[in-house]
């Protein structure tokens, strides 16, 4: 039998192939019995003997590349683990108490510094705040103004503080006082930060010059008078005329009257006011309000100064005191801090004027040249003003003064230096700034400021030094004299005293101080009923910590005896002059700078602003 083959050709189609489906079912078997004997590839199996079991793979495929299951494993378990064990550590690194690491002790100025701070603390008058941190004063002189019988306009003249070892609120010193620690702290704001002490600092300075706005009518544009003191020192009445040198009293028992001194004609004391109040309103630059207050205040002071000539102290008690020489210094150094307060360049062309200098001794020598004090403002203002030229250069019309002041100042350094004779030196090597008269360390604290300052001026100008006459001298020399002047204060000197009450082992201990040596025992002891306390030759019941007394004799000899004020009296202006010293040498000199543009933040540009370049030209 035949068929069709679809693929051509005959297919035959016999019996020999009509076997039954077992039988070729069977057949099939064979074959592919036969056909197994040569292995199949996985593919094949799958075709012919359909799933079977599975195996294990040895390797994974993470992509990029194929790794071994068993290595796989093992690295993921053993990041698995670091990260157990890291996360265990990190919990308990928290958990566990810290130890910061100490920074460095302070050094002997930084540590001086807390304690010079604290005398202001001690010399308050009137309320004092809750925090003053001395405990053996209280509330004092709280009808200062009230009371008076002179015919005061003013009569609330309460605050403030005592200028020294009485309870006489003497406004010249102080007011320098206040100019001083301004200065300090505009310089130096970040060593005051980094001594724990800017807001401190910063709190003395408002509560005098809180005062000092009382002193006139500080909301007017024009005045006529101001205060120039409150109480009274003159002991010529005798004991019918109980005043704060006749008594031996603390400050809060007085009962007496204390009289109020006006002036109508005293440029020194207003030109120096409108200085503490125009520095003071740089510190507070911040409180725009009362920095603004502070600043309109100075203005009214300088238009007094100018307007009404004359000196504070003519025929004043403040004459035997603290009497002034002249007050063309007062209008340089004033009117150069009304320039940096205001910007108004009409205070620099005033303070910079050639005749100006000329009256204030700015061209000629003299013993006492170069001598910062409460009475002598003429060195620091030179400083002021070449720090003026230094940094801002303002050219014409103030080039040749300024000039003339950049080089005095650079003399008045040379004179410090140890290699010259204009002053003498004891032979523990203090400066005899005042040529050996008492009460030396109030001018030597100025000198150290000073010099340390100018150094930090020249260093901040890249310049390496100054020369005197012909020889160059290194900044290094002027902080060299600045830290043998203090180290002297603290201890450094013949007779192993430090100066500085509560600093060191041995310091003097009968302080010419009423209320430090009047013990707080709720008695009240009348005018002369404190002498006994006055004459005890025991230490003071309280120690005014931070006082500097007013040092040793030009034989570096000292008395610690309580009625003799030329060695053992503190006073505000001193005080002033140690702590601007004190923060200028203290800390890292190379990490913490002088601040350079603090106080010129009121000052505009010198020169007008240059025009833009052209438009790029275009074909």
């Amino acid at each position: 039998m035949y068929g069709r083959d679809p693929w051509g050709g005959p297919l035959e189609i016999n019996n020999a192939d009509s076997a039954t489906d077992d039988e070729r079912s069977r057949n099939l078997n064979d074959f592919d019995k036969a056909a197994l004997s040569r292995p199949l590839d996985e593919t094949q199996q799958s075709w012919l003997l359909g799933p079977g079991e599975q195996k294990k793979k040895k390797y994974v495929d993470l992509g990029c590349i194929i790794v071994s299951r068993k290595v796989f494993v093992w690295t993921l378990g053993l990041i698995l683990a670091a990260a157990f064990i890291a996360a265990f550590v990190t919990l308990i690194v928290k958990t566990l108490p810290r130890h910061h690491k100490h920074p460095p002790p302070p050094d002997n100025y930084t540590l001086a510094l807390g304690k010079a701070l604290k005398f202001f603390n001690a010399q308050k008058s009137g309320k004092l705040p809750r925090r003053n941190n001395v405990s053996w004063r209280g509330n004092s002189c709280l009808n200062d103004g009230k009371a008076d019988k002179s015919g005061a306009v003013l009569k609330d003249l309460v605050g403030g503080y005592y200028d020294a070892g009485d309870s006489i609120k003497f406004h010249f010193p102080k007011a320098f006082a206040m100019t001083m620690l301004s200065w300090s702290v505009i310089e130096y704001s970040a060593k005051y930060e980094a001594a724990g002490e800017l807001n401190h600092v910063k709190e003395i300075i408002k509560w005098g010059t809180d005062y000092f706005l009382k002193t006139f009518n500080s909301s007017a544009d024009s005045i006529s008078q101001i205060v120039a003191q409150v109480g009274k020192g003159d002991t010529s009445g005798g004991p019918d005329d109980p005043n704060d040198h006749s008594c031996w009293m603390r400050p809060e028992d007085i009962d007496y009257d204390r009289p109020v001194t006006e002036c109508s004609s005293c440029s020194d004391l207003a030109a120096e006011m409108a200085a503490a109040l125009a520095s003071a309103s740089i510190v507070f630059k911040d409180n725009k309000a009362y920095s603004k207050k502070l600043v309109h205040g100075a203005a009214t002071l300088w238009k007094f100064a100018r307007d009404q000539r004359g000196s504070y102290s003519n025929g004043a008690d403040a004459a035997t005191f603290y009497n002034s020489s002249m007050y063309w210094d007062e209008f340089v150094w004033g009117g150069t801090w009304m320039y940096y307060a205001t910007g108004n360049q009409s205070y620099l062309y005033l303070a910079s004027h050639p005749k100006l200098a000329k009256h204030a001794g700015a061209f000629w020598g003299g013993p006492d040249y170069g001598v910062l004090s409460w009475d002598n403002k003429l060195t620091g203002a030179q400083v002021l003003l070449t720090r003026l030229r230094l940094f801002l250069s303002p050219g014409y019309p103030y080039e040749e003064t300024l000039q003339t002041f950049h080089n005095q100042t650079s003399i008045i350094m040379c004179s410090y230096l140890p290699y010259f004779t204009s002053f003498n030196r004891t032979k523990g090597g203090l400066i005899q700034l005042n040529h050996g008269r008492p009460q030396p360390l109030q001018y030597v604290v100025n000198a150290a400021f000073l010099a340390t300052l100018y150094s930090d001026y020249l260093d901040a100008a890249d310049t390496p030094g100054w020369y005197c006459g012909p020889n160059f001298y290194s900044t290094n020399e002027l902080r060299k004299f600045a830290q043998t002047q203090i180290d002297y204060i603290l201890g450094d000197n013949p007779r192993k005293m430090s100066y500085l009450v509560g600093y060191g082992n041995r310091y003097p201990k009968q302080v010419h101080h009423r209320g430090a040596s009047i013990p707080k025992n709720r008695v009240k002891y009348s005018c002369t009923g404190g002498y006994k306390w006055r004459d005890a030759k025991k230490p003071n019941p309280n120690t005014i910590i931070g006082a500097m007394v007013a040092g040793p004799d030009k034989h570096d000899g000292f008395h610690d005896v309580r009625t003799n004020y030329n060695y053992t009296e503190p006073t505000l202006a001193g005080n002033a002059g140690l702590v601007a010293a004190l923060v200028a040498l203290s800390g890292d000199r190379s990490a913490t700078k002088i601040d350079k543009n603090t106080i010129f933040s009121a000052v505009p540009p010198m020169f007008p602003t240059p025009p833009p370049p052209p438009a790029p030209w275009k074909p």
